[in-house]
């Protein structure tokens, strides 16, 4: 049985936030967003929109509800994108309008979804179900099972029974927060009115407190938060995670105290966007003060900064809403003015792929002259960019149709070179080779030669292509032929002649057959860099 006498207290020791407006601010604003952009996407997807799998991918990733699961989102999103019409069948299981209990619809989804090497685990599995599950509303809330489990024990709540699946852990989880529900009522408090909202105090409950030991469920990528925004553990053992050198990575975090704004630059594969949320979340010390958002050429200022959005639900006219610099913004600066030394990261992927003049607008300044104020577009109160506040881009080099960026930009970022022909790209893939695939070294030695025959460091292939858990010959082979060559063909564009140096076989005849004298990172020919004074690495 349940002791209410804790949850009582675990209810009332939220009051505070909710009163002093942080619940709502901190947690139930961009979570009802996200409910109704989920539940717009859930209704283009079942009237024949095509274009709803990049939709709801964008908004699952940048919802930022999925935690440290951003892998298990990333599985995912590519299968939708991959599979729409298989995709669709399991998201009407998941969002069908009848009565059907929260665990069935998660179970039944699940049982669509192929097998993938970033998707295993009921704790990973489940996370972004839980979010998508968000679509029907707020009866629906996010699920992480480091939190939940850590609930069950501080509020004497039973935990669901070993060897629950996904769909009876998420029940156990809803019932947990219905019991939050009864507790308020009989209390006498107005909030929370509704799971989500219970959730959210769950949250802040949990995130508030000492950190925990991650469960062996979690995915590696999750780091304990901190509510002081201190960074938890060691920056080298980061970098020994990441397979870096923690000097390149205490290189990156003296960047960013100087300007607050750094571009990982490189070719595809390169691990900047995994390294960009990695040290993010280290440095901000709670996956809450990190949110990921993705330019593209159809993005704009009143997306990334504020702009008159229709009002929900079908009601007329339009609102003023807040772009996510905007939401970050406001929320480093309330921790600033509450005198908590926290730092706040806005990561951007793929930075210049959107019209940065046009997204960025009065930002220039902004992004430079921290302690000033400037007028917003749209809106009548002053703006500034709180110095707790960073940006952290990625910039893919091999397309040279956007590895472009204009000056007054360049001016106000550092660049940080993700260079597979450099230290200390040039040396993760043998690291983590050694540590986890234990006899495939030559895998290196054939990414190293194929490198030196493209002799173009703005297009080598990077390392992550095969940083795959049991990585094997047959794996290796997949991944040339169906990622890596067509890569390669793209690069040789009027050159198909010279495709067949790159087949693997040849490649690994001239490596010695897998047994022949290693061919170092330092054999790849390194052209000079167009920007080389802007270069940092």
């Amino acid at each position: 049985m349940a002791d209410s006498s804790r949850i009582d207290e675990y209810v009332t020791r939220a009051q505070v936030s909710i009163a002093s407006g942080q619940l709502d601010k901190k947690e139930m604003e961009y979570k009802l967003e996200t409910v109704e952009r989920l539940r717009e996407v859930r209704d283009a997807a079942f009237d024949g929109d095509g274009g709803w799998p990049a939709n709801l991918g964008r908004t699952l990733l940048e919802s930022n509800l999925s935690g440290g699961g951003w892998r298990a989102t990333e599985a995912i999103t590519n299968w939708f994108r991959d599979e729409p019409e298989q995709a669709l069948l399991a998201l009407r299981d998941l969002w069908s309008d009848d009565d059907t209990p929260a665990g069935e619809r998660v179970s039944a989804f699940l049982n669509h979804v192929p097998e993938h090497d970033k998707f295993r685990g009921v704790g990973t599995r489940l996370r972004p179900v839980s979010v998508l599950l968000m679509a029907l509303g707020p009866d629906y809330s996010p699920f992480k099972i480091t939190e939940y489990r850590s609930a069950y024990e501080r509020t004497g709540y039973p935990k669901p029974p070993a060897g629950s699946d996904e769909g009876q852990q998420y029940e156990h989880a809803l019932a947990f927060l219905d019991k939050l529900l009864e507790r308020t009522s009989a209390l006498g408090f107005e909030r929370p009115r509704n799971r989500l909202e219970a959730h959210s105090v769950m949250w802040m409950n949990e995130t508030a407190e000492t950190p925990r030991e991650d469960s062996p469920e979690e995915s590696p990528d999750d780091i304990p938060d901190r509510h002081d925004g201190q960074p938890e553990g060691s920056l080298e053992a980061l970098a020994d995670a990441l397979f870096l050198d923690a000097d390149f990575l205490r290189r990156i975090e003296q960047l960013l105290d100087d300007k607050r704004q750094v571009v990982f630059q490189g070719p595809p594969g390169t691990g900047k966007t995994y390294i960009a949320r990695k040290l993010a979340r280290y440095l901000a010390g709670s996956q809450d003060r990190v949110r990921l958002i993705q330019f593209h050429p159809s993005y704009a200022y009143e997306d990334f900064v504020e702009g008159y959005r229709p009002e929900p639900d079908g009601a007329r006219g339009f609102s003023l809403r807040d772009g996510p610099l905007v939401q970050m913004a406001r929320q480093a600066q309330a921790d600033q003015d509450s005198g908590l030394n926290t730092k706040h990261f806005l990561v951007i992927d793929e930075i210049n792929r959107g019209n940065l003049a046009k997204v960025f607008g009065e930002l220039y300044f902004l992004l430079e002259y921290r302690d000033e104020e400037l007028q917003l577009q749209y809106s009548d109160e002053p703006f500034r960019m709180p110095p707790n506040l960073y940006i952290i881009g990625t910039m893919n080099t091999a397309d040279r149709s956007i590895a472009l960026v204009d000056l007054a930009l360049r001016r106000r970022f550092h660049f940080v070179d993700f260079d597979p022909a450099k230290q200390p790209v040039n040396e993760v893939l043998t690291r983590w080779l050694d540590a986890k695939a234990n006899g495939m070294r030559w895998v290196a030695d054939i990414v190293n030669v194929a490198n030196r025959k493209l002799g173009n460091q703005d297009a080598a292939i990077g390392p992550s292509y095969f940083m795959q858990e049991e990585l094997s010959e047959e794996k290796v082979k997949l991944t040339w032929e169906h990622n890596v060559l067509p890569y390669i063909a793209e690069q040789l564009y009027g050159q198909h002649d010279r495709l067949a140096e790159f087949a693997l076989e040849r490649l690994k005849q001239e490596i010695g057959n897998e047994t022949g004298p290693r061919i170092g990172p330092d054999a790849i020919d390194q052209p000079e860099r167009r920007d080389p004074d802007d270069a940092v690495a």
